[in-house]
């Protein structure tokens, strides 16, 4: 079953003297992250509303409502931001990583089974999806199209086609 709620980043710091946080954001990037005016606390108990948020280098500065002082901000320190997925459109084809982590993962023409996909890696270029096989060694693979075939979040199984030499030593 997938979580309501998702963590979308973690309030690094403060910025400034008039509430401002600085969030490092943990979803695509802090652009994607400016798009929602409601975000949650507590995994989702607490709702805040966002009253502004700006791009601030690799970070969003972030003014949440009845935050109006440096002091009421650092309450805020080290607290997780959760986005609620019915507020977040994805393009076809586009997952959450929270959804992805966790996915039993198979060869789609032989049903081989590799392992878990227990981490995904943003490389700039494109993603890299760490697979950790039953005896806790680990396999990297391309997030693109060329090997990731079908990816089933009901099913909660991901289809495959590796390049020769990733699970194997053969030539």
């Amino acid at each position: 079953m997938q979580k309501r709620y998702l963590e979308a980043g973690k309030i690094v710091g403060t910025h400034g003297i008039k509430g401002e946080l600085r969030v490092e954001p943990w979803c695509d990037s802090p652009e994607f992250l400016m798009k929602f005016t409601t975000l949650y606390l507590n995994k989702g108990e607490t709702r805040v509303r966002v009253v502004s948020s700006r791009v601030h280098k690799e970070n969003l500065l972030m003014v949440l409502e009845g935050v109006d002082s440096v002091e009421k901000a650092d309450t805020y320190r080290n607290k997780i931001l959760y986005l609620n997925r019915e507020d977040a459109a994805l393009p076809q084809g586009h997952y959450f990583m929270q959804d992805l982590i966790g996915l039993e993962v198979f060869d789609a023409d032989t049903f081989l089974y590799y392992g878990t996909l227990s981490r995904v890696m943003r490389t700039g270029a494109n993603d890299v999806y760490q697979i950790t096989a039953q005896d806790h060694k680990n396999y990297l693979i391309p997030a693109v199209p060329e090997f990731i075939g079908e990816i089933d979040l009901e099913k909660g199984k991901m289809l495959i086609r590796p390049i020769k030499g990733i699970f194997d030593d053969e030539d």
